[in-house]
């Protein structure tokens, strides 16, 4: 699998982990910055992963930020982008189960690097369950294109 990571300044450390992380789980990781610790805003990283993942060129993509609430915001403003902002297992499980998310959003500041080692291997390896959470699947991508169809007033 072929995964974006991106992260603001506070997520930096924690991205250059989860980048050792995939590769160590047998996939491609792609490093969407930033390349220091150096002030950056999230909005500029998380466009650049959520845009790949729209646009079907990387399969799936990790946002870290302070709270993991930035990323998960502009991620979601592109189409056919799911993220979730998770804090614990049952959240990374349960985005993968019955959202089929594709980018996963963490916290640099309230999360230790443990749970985050886990909740990316969890991520990582739950697969989308289907069945009636394809048909609610289904539902978003059609609002999606509603909202893209219909002229502004």
């Amino acid at each position: 699998m072929k995964i974006a990571v991106g992260s603001d300044h506070r997520g930096f450390q924690t991205k250059n982990k989860i980048l050792v992380q995939i590769g160590e789980m047998g996939h491609e990781s792609v490093d969407f910055g930033p390349i220091s610790s150096d002030s950056v805003d999230y909005p500029d990283v998380g466009s650049k992963v959520a845009k790949a993942i729209s646009q079907g060129d990387i399969e799936r993509g990790i946002l870290i930020c302070g709270t993991g609430l930035g990323m998960c915001i502009i991620a979601n403003k592109y189409p056919g982008v799911r993220a979730a902002s998770c804090h614990d297992d049952l959240t990374a499980e349960m985005s993968r189960r019955h959202n089929d998310t594709n980018i996963l959003c963490l916290s640099a500041d309230l999360l230790g690097e443990r749970l985050v080692t886990r909740m990316v291997e969890i991520w990582l390896t739950t697969e989308f369950e289907g069945g009636r959470h394809a048909r609610r699947i289904e539902k978003i991508t059609q609002y999606e294109q509603e909202l893209r169809e219909s002229p502004k007033s």
